[in-house]
């Protein structure tokens, strides 16, 4: 079986940032945090094109995203069981089940709404989980 290594062929997060544009007029409530989902490039930095019936199967499957916005009390833990130690803002890759999620499209980027109790884990890198 030939395994292809699917990388990023450009940055995913500046390519998010520019596509969604300004979130000043957005407002997050309570814990909830807005993240872009992740949808892999057409193109591996090998030079193979995914099918776009592969790239959309991240709209629905996609388990990692970028925070562009939380609300003023995500991750806010004042008796320290659930955050502590703990350090996610915005412009961070987390992962999070894709059923968690409330699916929204801002500015023609697709989003998920979460609970901040739904972030699994925060990784360096956008790839680096399926």
């Amino acid at each position: 079986m030939l395994k292809v290594a699917v990388g990023i062929s450009e940055d995913p997060k500046r390519e998010i940032i520019k596509k969604i544009g300004d979130l000043k007029p957005v407002q997050v409530f309570n814990n909830q945090v807005l993240v872009a989902v992740y949808i892999r490039s057409e193109k591996t930095k090998g030079g193979i094109f995914l099918a776009e019936s592969t790239r959309n199967e991240d709209r629905y499957q996609s388990k990692v995203g970028l925070v562009i916005k939380t609300g003023p009390s995500a991750f806010v833990d004042e008796e320290q069981r659930w955050f502590k130690d703990l350090d996610v803002k915005l412009d961070d890759w987390i992962v999070f089940r894709p059923s968690d999620g409330w699916d929204i499209t801002i500015n023609g980027v697709l989003c998920r709404m979460l609970l901040d109790t739904n972030v699994r884990m925060k990784i360096d890198q956008p790839d680096r989980v399926w």
